[in-house]
């Protein structure tokens, strides 16, 4: 029975690495202008979140403002709903004081952002082996056939969309999904992860968010207590020391 099990499971794995290979972006890798995209339409970030900017650049020297990048535009998706449109690129291209064809460089590259409308509940299931391995194909399955949406594609209410992600170092839990909330913009800005799911866990998690529930993150598993190292933690007991002291504005 047990070699019955196993050269199953080895069929089914194998059908998976015979799929086709996955795309993460959610848009092309060029731009078209659009009625609500195109770099005429003003974008400047609010003032709470220019305080933000502030902090942010404040973390890298003043000679290198270009370095602020990716978590100036991670700002500015918040802050838009949960994408970015070519003018808000623009606007962190002249914060960092660079052409705008490098912060277009990096929006494109990865594909944690956004070029394209996403629900106010962006979930991303993760594709990498370990959560392909446990299931995550089916997850994805039974989250666009609920919602009646293709991946990254939007829900009519505008509620929800579904994308991939890469690995999310969540591995041990496998498999896991995240879901971005931009239902309160930057200012309630929440991407929390979901391990141990299961189809039928991953529909439960919409129909709360639908409800304006927040359901429980973490493992979906009641009996997994914890997956920590025997003993405990080691290493990283109290809050990291920070690097040591020098002038960044003299790099």
């Amino acid at each position: 029975m047990l070699a019955r099990l196993a050269a199953s499971r080895f069929n089914e794995i194998r059908q998976i690495f015979r799929q086709p290979s996955r795309a993460f972006s959610t848009a092309l890798n060029y731009h078209l202008d659009t009625p609500d995209n195109n770099p005429k339409l003003p974008w400047e970030f609010t003032e709470a979140n220019q305080a933000k900017v502030k902090e942010i650049l404040s973390h890298y020297p003043s000679n290198y403002k270009q370095s602020a990048t990716i978590p100036l535009l991670d700002l500015a998706q918040q802050q838009h709903g949960g994408w970015l449109p070519v003018s808000a690129m623009d606007a962190v291209a002249k914060i960092v004081e660079v052409p705008p064809i490098r912060v277009y460089e990096v929006a494109t590259f990865y594909s944690m952002f956004n070029r394209a409308k996403v629900g106010k509940y962006h979930l991303l299931v993760c594709g990498t082996t370990p959560c392909m391995i446990r299931g995550s194909r089916g997850i994805e399955e039974a989250l666009l056939k609920h919602l009646g949406v293709k991946r990254n594609e939007v829900t009519p209410d505008g509620l929800f969309s579904v994308g991939e992600m890469e690995c999310m170092g969540c591995c041990v839990n496998a498999p896991m999904i995240t879901v971005a909330d931009y239902s309160n913009g930057s200012e309630g800005y929440t991407y929390n992860y979901f391990e141990d799911i299961t189809p039928e866990k991953v529909v439960e998690i919409v129909e709360k968010l639908r409800k304006g529930e927040k359901p429980p993150h973490g493992t979906q598993n009641p009996r997994r207590i914890k997956s920590g190292p025997e003993g405990g933690n080691t290493t990283l007991l109290s809050e990291p020391k920070p690097p040591p002291c020098r002038d960044l504005d003299s790099c």
